[in-house]
């Protein structure tokens, strides 16, 4: 498959996919009703988020964050570079930004608290404390003027907004022109790996994640919201609605995780 000049593998088809507003949690009435939610669950999480995404991925997390960083070599290496974060978490993404380029100006932004007070320590210990601002913040309502930003990336958060839609103008409005954004999510592989995948990701991991965290319920949101989230195809359809060009999807691991991109 090519769109906008970039090849692209065929993405796996997911039959009975339809078209969805954002993330969701059981009980949630409206769309603030799923953001407390989300909030409140990551924030209850946050104390062995780390440890329990490296155990849940077998550490393939780090590397799909060095890729992601340095799929934007060209982009970092400009002077005076801006990046913003989006759902940074605790900053994963954010550091290994910053070790593909040290010079650049960059916020980490993140509605919980809790992960963004463990970002911070996590920065300290890394000497990188004065080269990262933590931003707590609703991602679809910045609190940055429009055209800030270089680079805007989200590394396995903007999966959990409310509204994609709006999540992906807001994004946008906060890039200067020419700049680009990295989407990396979770996707849903194809073939044996796909079956394989769905077997760990729907009943393994959940009950790893509760035996680890001590919360029950917030490791079955994550296989939902996966499986919740649109297909490629269709997130590059509305990355392409909200105003964004070259836009291209390129998978990781056998399509495990994907990294879709654009460009303002």
């Amino acid at each position: 498959m090519r769109l906008d000049g970039h090849l692209m593998p065929e993405e796996p088809s997911q039959p009975g996919k339809t078209w969805v507003q954002g993330t969701t949690t059981e009980g949630a009435s409206d769309s603030r009703a799923v953001a407390r939610a989300v909030r409140e669950m990551f924030t209850s999480i946050a104390p062995r988020y780390d440890l329990l995404n490296h155990v849940l991925s077998a550490n393939v997390d780090k590397l799909w964050w060095r890729q992601t960083a340095r799929s934007f070599e060209r982009a970092l290496s400009r002077p005076g570079v801006k990046v913003l974060d989006l759902c940074c978490g605790t900053g994963d993404m954010a550091f290994a930004v910053m070790r593909q380029s040290p010079a650049a100006r960059l916020m980490g932004v993140d509605f919980s608290h809790a992960m963004l007070r463990l970002a911070s320590a996590k920065s300290r210990t890394r000497s990188l404390y004065a080269l990262v601002s933590w931003v707590e913040a609703d991602a679809l309502q910045l609190p940055f003027a429009d055209r800030s930003f270089d680079l805007v990336t989200s590394a396995f958060g903007f999966r959990n907004l409310a509204d994609y839609d709006a999540g992906l103008r807001e994004i946008r409005r906060v890039l200067r022109p020419g700049g680009e954004c990295g989407i990396l999510e979770f996707s849903q592989p194809a073939g044996l790996l796909g079956w394989l995948y769905h077997l760990y990701f729907r009943h393994v991991l959940p009950k790893i994640g509760t035996m680890l965290s001590g919360v029950p319920g917030a490791y079955a949101y994550l296989p939902s919201s996966v499986a919740r989230f649109p297909s490629a195809s269709e997130m590059l359809a509305r990355m392409r609605t909200s105003g964004f060009s070259k836009v291209a999807w390129r998978p990781y691991t056998g399509g495990i995780a994907g990294l879709f991109r654009g460009e303002r």
